[in-house]
């Protein structure tokens, strides 16, 4: 915040938890005059989120987000750290260890409801703790539930309530892993407040830390999202998250594809089948997203004639927003199912175990990785 604007006596917007102030229209927390004296006072970029689905781009510092993480490790508190299962690798907090000292960390996994019915949850949980495990990441416990779909969500509140201990607890996330969603449920059931955080698909939605008193006089204190720019959500323009963003369970798309077959998924990444024998590959993407196939060669000629047109989103007027494609060639090994993670996007299954070889083309700088399935 600019040091020339002043607050006001409003206090803290209820949304965001950034601190109100009626001076500046383009500075975080700008509140008309006319609308400080309301219940709950929030902010005007808050108010347009809740009643348009409007995202105003304020630039957060990531170092603000860490200075407040870094803060924690000084406290005796139950860390609950909220990851997308749809993005794990890219929504786990790296180095978090490092920030929340020897503060237990209770791993919940929202949005369990976008993989298919017939996935094993007791296997799905052990994939995570051995995902978490491979990160660095050591927790006292792994919570699978559905905020949105209010799956699980009684496990997750049992499951703070035996680790808190009675203390605190700093609920920590990226953007987009359905944290806010997450804590409108514990304020609605756990909590006398009548307002609940702001929610929304857009990066960066709570912008200060926002503490929730609890019961018995102690505080659950949601922190704003991570950014990182790895990820897909990060990259893309606004108008693209709701095509890659899933909302129903995700619906798996499976080709057979010879050796130099490409698959386009719209005008955002592509896939290159190089070399390898005749297989199936299944795409766990967002609905939205629509995939074509072509021959190898044709590909770039395609790209250049299409993209905005037969191939989006984006359309044809943002794809200047979207960053220069980088090449990634990778080699899946025999013996085991692996997927390639594509951060913010989805993942790609090898089903074949006799290995392959793979590029893919990607806005540059989000992340891609090769792992063990996850279904």
């Amino acid at each position: 915040m600019t040091e020339n604007v002043k607050h006001d006596k409003a206090g803290f917007c209820s949304g965001c938890g950034v601190q109100l102030q009626s001076q500046d229209k383009e500075n975080p927390g700008y509140i008309p005059e006319s609308a400080i004296e309301r219940e709950p006072a929030i902010c005007q970029r808050c108010f347009r989120i809740k009643n348009y689905n409007e995202a105003a781009s304020v630039a957060v510092d990531n170092d603000e987000f860490l200075r407040l993480l870094g803060g924690i490790a000084a406290t005796d508190s139950l860390v609950l750290h909220i990851v997308d299962l749809f993005d794990f690798e890219g929504s786990l907090i790296s180095g978090l260890q490092r920030f929340v000292g020897t503060n237990p960390v209770l791993l919940v996994v929202n949005k369990v409801d976008l993989l298919p019915k017939a996935v094993n949850l007791n296997r799905l949980r052990n994939w995570v703790q051995q995902q978490a495990k491979a990160q660095g990441l050591k927790t006292v416990d792994v919570v699978l539930c559905s905020a949105k779909r209010n799956l699980g969500f009684e496990r997750v509140v049992e499951a703070m309530e035996y680790y808190r201990e009675g203390r605190d607890v700093y609920v920590v996330g990226s953007t987009n892993v359905g944290k806010s969603t997450l804590i409108n449920r514990l304020i609605r059931d756990y909590s006398d407040l009548d307002s609940e955080l702001t929610t929304s698909r857009y990066p960066g939605t709570t912008l200060n830390a926002v503490r929730i008193p609890i019961d018995d006089g102690k505080y659950i204190i949601d922190t704003p999202g991570i950014v990182y720019s790895s990820r897909f959500t990060e990259v893309v323009p606004k108008s693209v998250l709701k095509a890659i963003l899933p909302e129903q369970t995700l619906k798996p798309l499976v080709f057979q594809l010879n050796p130099r077959q490409t698959l386009f998924f719209g005008a955002l990444a592509r896939f290159d089948f190089v070399e390898g024998e005749r297989q199936s590959f299944t795409i766990y993407l967002s609905e939205g997203l629509k995939v074509h196939r072509t021959k190898l060669e044709r590909a770039d000629e395609l790209y250049i004639e299409h993209r905005g047109g037969l191939l989006v989103p984006p359309d044809e007027s943002e794809l200047h927003e979207l960053p220069a494609w980088t090449r990634h060639s990778v080699r899946i090994p025999r013996g085991k199912n692996y997927d390639l993670f594509i951060s913010g996007l989805g993942w790609i299954k090898a089903n074949s175990t006799t290995g392959a070889q793979v590029e893919l083309h990607l806005p540059k700088g989000v992340k891609v990785l090769l792992r063990e399935s996850l279904i």
